[in-house]
């Protein structure tokens, strides 16, 4: 019999601080290892599971688009694609949509969008990105540079020009940074791997409004607090904005790689043939659980989102120790006093409860239709680790 952890380590890159557990299956908020613990899973996958382990709708909807077409490239039409883009800039009120496969690559499409915007409109001056230190949209070349952490940037200079970084919250800075070689703004309503914080109301609606004074585009990232994560479709409506592209990927996918870029009207005719693709992007397979995906994104449902997480808020606010709780909706983060996150996430693997780190601070990120009980035999294992 295969030994798992040793293959692992001998096969597969380490780039990966791996929890001693192989997972092997799971229904609803609750996963099972290949020993039969059950685990209570705050994590959703680092919130890609938004409907929790083998949803039966979700699985019928790719089941049967696997005996139809698993594949075709994108020189052809695709009706699940095109399904699932007739449902998505309906939902989001947008123009139009570009299919990708991770939030990575929605965010490289997004900046190459942003200067072929810029580039063509003044000939070449306009093409710098500024976004805010301590956010994070991926790991390629360029998504390393835009995230504004020095942690990423260690081992893999040089890197893209073109890029600038302000300190959330600071508007003056962003002001005086934003000047006539500027193309956008780019940043995400909650900095999820930056630890949970919340973006300010004052400061993302003065960038906003900063945009459309200076004939600049406005990008929101949305990788991870999009589709119903934060209680709304995407956060970003939470602050009264309206973005010219907005990037998503992880939750949409309920477990299968799917992301891209939406466009508003005034940004939706910038890319053309051969200016951006994607082999993968837009699967049949994929885009046929997204819509399941999609049409669970009633009101209803995102109020009961809301109502667990402020659920969870109340249930953690009561719990000794636990301080400086951020986040919205089932995006959660806090801090234990006098304990190391890490050491408590271990713990409370151990007994029973998958959750994440963030920046020093606990990250919760459960399924989007966890339940009640699911919740409360999370919690009751939180503050046991307590």
């Amino acid at each position: 019999m295969i030994d798992y952890r040793n293959t692992d380590r001998e096969k597969i890159v380490g780039t990966y601080n791996r929890f001693d557990r192989v997972i092997a299956r799971g229904h609803g908020a609750t996963a099972t290892d290949e020993d039969g613990a059950r685990l209570i899973d705050f994590t959703s996958g680092i919130g890609v599971n938004s409907l929790g382990y083998c949803d039966h709708q979700w699985v019928a909807a790719v089941t049967d688009q696997l005996s139809k077409v698993q594949h075709t490239s994108n020189l052809y039409y695709s009706k699940p694609q095109i399904e699932l883009a007739d449902m998505l800039t309906t939902k989001a009120d947008m123009a139009k949509v570009f299919f990708a496969n991770s939030g990575a690559e929605a965010n490289e499409c997004a900046i190459k969008a942003a200067r072929k915007w810029g580039n063509d409109a003044t000939e070449g001056r306009k093409h710098d990105i500024i976004t805010l230190t301590n956010g994070f949209h991926g790991r390629t070349v360029a998504t390393i540079t835009a995230t504004g952490q020095d942690h990423y940037h260690e081992h893999f200079a040089p890197f893209l020009g073109g890029f600038k970084y302000c300190q959330p919250g600071d508007l003056s800075a962003m002001k005086a940074l934003a000047d006539d070689d500027t193309c956008a703004i780019m940043m995400e309503m909650i900095q999820g791997e930056g630890g949970v914080l919340d973006m300010d109301q004052a400061f993302v609606k003065g960038c906003a409004e900063l945009c459309a004074d200076r004939d600049m585009l406005f990008i929101v990232d949305e990788v991870q607090t999009g589709i119903g994560r934060t209680g709304t479709f995407f956060a970003y409506e939470q602050y009264g904005i309206e973005p010219d592209m907005v990037t998503f990927a992880k939750g949409i996918g309920a477990g299968l790689p799917v992301g891209g870029v939406l466009f508003n009207e005034k940004t939706a005719g910038i890319l053309g043939p051969g200016d951006h693709g994607t082999t993968f992007g837009g699967n049949p397979v994929a885009c046929a659980g997204a819509k399941v995906v999609l049409a669970r994104m009633t009101p209803e449902f995102l109020e009961s989102v809301s109502a667990k997480g402020d659920y969870i808020r109340s249930r953690l606010a009561a719990m000794d120790g636990v301080t400086d709780i951020s986040g919205r909706g089932l995006m959660i983060g806090f801090k234990i006093s006098g304990r190391d996150s890490a050491d408590v996430v271990q713990e409370a693997l151990g007994k029973g409860l998958m959750m994440l780190t963030a920046k020093g601070r606990i990250r919760l990120l459960p399924p989007l239709v966890i339940t009640y009980d699911e919740i409360d035999a999370g919690l009751k294992i939180l503050e046991n680790c307590i």
